[in-house]
């Protein structure tokens, strides 16, 4: 067990120094996220989701550092859950949990002028962590809890929990009314929608990509257009149906702003090709996302 936990470590903290990149990312996020609640949860006692509700919570009754049940609520869930996880996965969401509780602790020390607006207060919240939260998923990470439950139990039994997880924090928001009430619950309902629309937003821009299908009667030199702004072109033989005729058919995904190159390009020399563009929700591969970060 001891050979196997010391090679374990030793895997960890290889991908920590290879994957530097995405552990700097993970760092800048997790502090992010210590920020909003050091600042705004705990100030204005507002409730929190999973591993850090219960531990705000706890705070808010017994006076015990958040730090300590987010540590060893985590430390638990990774325990039961470490077989089924990535190791890249659990190394990255593991550098998430101590930088969240040290940041925790740093930010603690020094107090800082606060809006008295606690609406205000509570958007800035949601707006922080769901920025926080989809820099950590674009690099294949998480800020533990029950994100480390959801992968375990995806892997484990092809279970996927977001209503599990939904049943979860409904129970947590309905024990925090009768801790802080229920205006400040409804201030961090407010505050957890925010969080998740820009969660979604921000995962999403990381992906976003326009495909784009071209039928040209200038093939080669769209394709070394493309090939300019540096991405890839697939090339097929298709046929028209009414026609019968045989024409290449490209294919490509590219950002928004090359779309607006490629219908310049097309404008100037053949204003008669047809191009359908359409949103690809996800791009895999090289050049783009890379498996690494599932």
């Amino acid at each position: 067990m001891k050979n196997f936990l010391r090679q374990f470590f030793a895997h960890v903290i290889t991908i920590i120094k290879e994957d530097w990149k995405a552990v700097a990312v993970v760092i800048i996020a997790s502090s992010i996220q210590a920020f909003a609640v050091n600042y705004f949860t705990l100030h204005y006692r507002f409730p929190d989701l999973g591993v850090s509700g219960i531990a705000v919570l706890t705070n808010y009754m017994f006076g015990i550092s958040p730090n300590w049940v987010i540590l060893t609520g985590n430390f638990l869930l990774v325990l039961w859950a470490w077989r089924d996880l990535n190791v890249r996965f659990l190394a990255l969401t593991l550098v998430a949990i101590f930088t969240f509780s040290t940041m925790l602790s740093v930010f603690a020390l020094y107090p800082l002028p606060l809006p008295e607006d606690k609406f205000m207060a509570t958007v800035i919240t949601g707006l922080m962590k769901g920025a926080a939260g989809g820099l950590l998923f674009n690099v294949g990470g998480s800020g533990g809890g029950t994100d480390i439950l959801g992968a375990a139990l995806r892997r484990r039994y092809g279970i996927e929990i977001g209503r599990f997880t939904i049943f979860i924090n409904f129970f947590i928001l309905g024990l925090s009314i009768g801790v802080v009430g229920l205006e400040a619950v409804v201030y961090g309902a407010v505050g957890l929608y925010v969080n998740g629309v820009t969660l979604d937003n921000v995962t999403k821009s990381f992906d976003k990509r326009k495909q784009a299908i071209i039928i040209t009667n200038i093939p080669d030199e769209v394709s070394k257009f493309i090939n300019s702004m540096h991405k890839g072109v697939t090339r097929l033989e298709g046929k028209g149906g009414y026609t019968g005729q045989t024409r290449p058919v490209l294919i490509t995904l590219l950002e928004p702003r090359q779309v607006v190159l490629l219908k310049r390009f097309l404008k100037e020399h053949d204003d008669k090709a047809f191009v359908s563009i359409c949103d690809a929700a996800e791009v895999l591969g090289q050049g783009f996302k890379s498996w690494r970060s599932l």
